[in-house]
């Protein structure tokens, strides 16, 4: 579980009108901090068209900015321009990596136009100072981009990365991440070298990263060494070849020391285009990561914003390491007694599902309040009882509640949904308030309340429910809804979901005469992250010093459920951080298979000492629980 921070400063450098070398755009940065501390970044500048650089007009070339303290980088100055006919219409996205006191900027060099597979290849430039590149040699004798060096040695070779094939060719119709070793560094430049490694480009090749066909990968930063593998941060691009659908993302893969063909682990998109200097640019909606430097306990990630501006992102070092090493969204472990709920087939109420369950402790137990689905497809609300959080004490026969208004009895076909969905539960001022999802089986699903005194709910006079009320307005499709489990200035505060995003609205009291409306924006979907087509709350929110843990429930674009949590700030309605990647994701059997495959959807959550049991439906089908330390969770988001 980590999360990534953008810069409060960013953009670190911008074009600058008055240098016609990089007079339209400055971006892709590469960073390295010599002995002093100074850093040094190295970035690619482009020119405006009216500024002739190539031989066609505009173009790229290579620029250097300094700074001492990492925030304002200054003393630009061009570093590296077109000279050699192979490079002759442009010198594009640098990675700088220091071997041995001599720095090695790998670049991209563009030696025809207009642009192709033919003269788009990878290129070198040498410096004893980091300032002056009088040497510089073509590299790949193939199309290539995004080359760049190890900045040392493995098993005793110089090593490099490359991405081969970036651009479309019937031969070679998708990209190849591969892994060069050399005994010299001038065989880097040695078209006999790459001759031959090309010949055996699938011995060289990195697994397939791409989860879809469509997808395209490229090399970002330069590798970096930690003792648990090299930690690669690189540019993963969702449905690259339908550019109304595309999305750059950016991402971590951590590979084995002695053998880097061989991935340890990798994570989902962490970083999309949000801010307006990625989504606003040369060309809109992109973030590209061409940099990585450790400073203390964080990795900074360096990256090109819409292909304009230089940015900067960070991240705890150990928490990206972590979630790297564990092999994925590890921080909620199942409990071995799971699934701790299954339908019974006798019992008619949940004859077909038990899922999606509510959870308070009460008494000395966890009171589970679960989705119950009978063989007509109606939900109801079953209960069990348990007093170490995991083993069931107790579990009753028949339904504690079930749809009694017309907003929730089934109009629709026999065998559609219907009924009281998917609760969630707190305890106030001695009553037990259950939220949940009205449903008909034929208008737009609605949010619903009602209540119990603590007294009646422990001695199950469960006749004695309030009657039953809407919280939301006709007509509009809206679910997941919960009230945060205590009043502030005397105000409720309920959140629900309109359109894929969590809402909140602050009342006066709980009988909705007025209903609610989603006037105050929480948190959205992040396009082509794990949270990508929706959100939703998952249990009401945890009280934490200084604010609230709110858990969520993220759908991916492959409508894969996975869990997340933000914090929220002491009013629950301003995020204040919000993790990367998911902290639960779909890993049981029970979960990858049910009613609806790949799902883990919790309604509730307590916390005890420091652990978080969190109650959970998996695949829709069975109810689950797993826990995780709160403190560890409140670290993170911190």
């Amino acid at each position: 579980m980590f999360v990534v921070r953008r810069n409060p400063g960013n953009p670190l450098l911008a074009p600058v009108a008055s240098d016609a070398w990089q007079s339209l755009a400055a971006f892709n940065p590469s960073v390295v901090v010599d002995t002093s501390g100074l850093q040094r970044m190295y970035y690619r500048a482009l020119a405006h068209p009216t500024v002739v650089i190539a031989p066609f007009g505009p173009g790229s070339s290579i620029g250097m900015a300094t700074s001492s303290d990492g925030e304002v980088f200054s003393n630009q100055q061009q570093v590296l321009a077109p000279r050699e006919h192979w490079e002759a219409f442009g010198c594009e996205d640098p990675r700088a990596t220091v071997i041995d006191g001599t720095t090695y900027l790998t670049y991209t060099a563009l030696g025809g136009f207009p642009f192709g597979p033919e003269n788009i290849k990878a290129a070198i430039a040498v410096s004893k100072d980091g300032i002056t590149f009088d040497e510089r040699h073509l590299v790949t004798p193939f199309n290539a981009k995004a080359f760049t060096l190890f900045p040392q040695k493995v098993a005793g070779k110089y090593a490099a990365l490359l991405t081969a094939h970036t651009d479309w060719t019937a031969e070679h119709p998708r990209p190849v991440m591969g892994l060069a070793l050399a005994d010299t560094i001038e065989e880097f430049w040695s078209p006999e070298f790459w001759n031959e490694w090309h010949a055996n480009l699938d011995q060289n090749a990195l697994p397939n990263l791409r989860r879809v066909e469509g997808d395209h990968i490229e090399t970002g930063a330069a590798p970096l060494y930690t003792e648990q593998g090299w930690l690669l941060i690189y540019s993963y691009i969702q449905n690259y070849y339908h550019e109304e659908s595309r999305v750059f993302g950016i991402e971590a893969i951590l590979l084995d020391l002695d053998d880097p063909k061989k991935i340890i682990g990798r994570t989902y998109p962490f970083l999309v285009p949000e801010e307006s200097y990625e989504k606003d640019g040369m060309v809109p909606n992109i973030v590209f990561p061409s940099s990585a430097v450790v400073d203390g306990e964080l990795l900074d990630i360096y990256y090109g914003g819409a292909d304009t501006v230089c940015a900067r992102a960070s991240v705890r070092f150990q928490d990206l390491m972590e979630a790297l090493t564990k092999g994925g969204a590890a921080e909620f472990v199942r409990a071995p007694e799971n699934p701790i709920i299954s339908p019974i087939s006798t019992n008619e109420f949940e004859s077909r599902l038990t899922f999606n369950p509510a959870a308070i402790d009460l008494d000395g137990s966890v009171h589970i309040l679960y989705r119950a689905m009978s063989a007509v497809n109606t939900s109801t609300i079953g209960y069990a009882r348990s007093k170490d959080g995991v083993h069931i004490d107790e579990r009753l026969p028949v339904a504690i509640y079930g749809p009694r208004a017309d907003f929730e009895l089934k109009i629709g076909g026999p065998l559609g949904n219907s009924g009281c969905e998917d609760a969630r539960a707190v305890v106030m001022e001695g009553r037990v308030y259950i939220t949940y999802t009205a449903y008909d089986g034929a208008h737009p699903p609605q949010c619903a309340i009602a209540s119990i005194s603590v007294d009646d709910f422990l001695t199950h006079c469960f006749d004695r429910w309030s009657e039953p009320l809407l919280m939301t307005p006709d007509g509009i499709d809206d679910k997941d809804v919960s009230l945060l489990p205590e009043r502030l200035n005397g105000k409720y505060v309920v959140y629900h979901r309109i359109h894929g995003r969590i809402c909140a609205d602050v009342v006066e009291d709980l009988l909705f005469k007025e209903r609610v409306t989603g006037l105050i924006d929480i948190l959205g979907p992040r396009t082509g992250m794990w949270d990508h087509a929706k959100v939703g709350i998952s249990s009401p929110p945890i009280k934490v010093e200084g604010g609230w843990i709110m858990f969520y429930h993220g759908v991916s674009a492959l409508s894969r459920y996975t869990i997340g949590a933000a914090l929220l700030d002491e009013s629950g309605l301003k995020v204040l951080s919000r993790t990367s990647d998911p902290i639960f994701e779909p890993g049981a059997k029970y979960e990858i298979d049910g009613e609806v495959p790949n799902v883990v959807f919790p309604c509730g959550a307590i916390v005890r000492d420091d652990t978080v049991f969190l109650y959970y439906g998996g695949g829709d089908t069975v109810v689950g629980v797993a826990t995780a330390s709160l403190s560890k969770i409140l670290s993170t988001l911190i």
